[in-house]
C-alpha cells in the first residue's frame, strides 16, 4: 500500500523562512535565582504587611481584650469585643447580645467620616488609644445610660474607678462632650 502524501506543515514559528535564517526557537529565559533583586518580591511584602498591620493586628488585639478583660455591668459581665473607633465600641452581654455602644463624656475623631486628613490620623491614634486603655487597665465597669438616635448604646465606662472619658481627654486623644453640635478636628 502506498503512503499517503500530505500537505499539512508541522507548526514552527519559522517554517515560512528559507532554511539560512532558521534559527530555531529563542533561547529559554533563565529562571530567576536571586528573588532578593526582584522588586516584584519587595512589594509583595510590603502589600503582606500592610494586609497584616490593617487587617490581622487590630482583629488580633480586638479579640485579646475581649478574652482578658471582662467588665462589670448591672446584667453580668459584658465583653468589649470590638472597638469601632474612639469613642464607639461593640460588646456582647449576656442578656442583650452583641449592641453597638457610645462611650459618654468625650467625642474622639470620626474615623468612618473624616473631613481632612489630620482628622483621619487622630481617629487612628484615639482608636489604637482606647484599646491600650482599655488592655492597661485591671477592671472595667460599664454603666448603661440609655441609647441615642442611631440606636447605639449611651455607656460611661470607668477604667479602675476612673472615667474612661477622662483618660482619653487628658491623653489628648478626645475632647469634653455632653451632647449638642459637636466641633470639627480638621485644623
Amino acid at each position: 500500500m502506498a503512503r499517503r502524501r500530505t500537505t499539512v506543515i508541522p507548526y514552527s514559528r519559522d517554517y515560512r523562512r528559507p532554511p539560512r535564517w532558521n534559527m530555531g526557537l529563542p533561547p529559554r529565559r533563565p529562571r530567576r535565582r536571586w528573588r532578593l533583586a526582584d522588586p516584584r518580591f519587595y512589594l509583595g511584602a510590603v502589600m503582606v504587611t500592610a494586609a497584616l498591620g490593617l487587617v490581622v493586628l487590630p482583629a488580633a488585639s480586638d479579640a485579646v481584650i475581649a478574652v482578658a478583660r471582662p467588665a462589670a455591668d448591672a446584667e453580668g459581665a459584658c465583653r468589649i469585643f470590638q472597638v469601632i473607633d474612639g469613642d464607639t465600641v461593640r460588646m456582647w452581654c449576656p442578656g442583650r447580645g452583641a449592641t453597638s455602644a457610645r462611650l459618654t463624656g468625650f467625642d474622639a475623631p470620626e474615623l468612618f467620616s473624616p473631613r481632612c486628613r489630620s482628622e483621619l490620623l487622630a481617629a487612628t491614634g484615639a482608636k489604637w488609644a482606647l484599646r491600650l486603655a482599655i488592655w492597661r487597665a485591671d477592671r472595667v465597669t460599664l454603666v448603661r445610660e440609655g441609647t441615642d438616635r442611631y440606636g447605639r448604646a449611651l455607656v460611661a465606662a470607668f477604667l479602675d474607678d476612673e472615667p474612661l472619658a477622662r483618660v482619653m481627654i487628658e491623653g489628648g486623644h478626645a475632647r469634653p462632650y455632653t451632647g449638642g453640635k459637636r466641633e470639627g478636628w480638621c485644623a
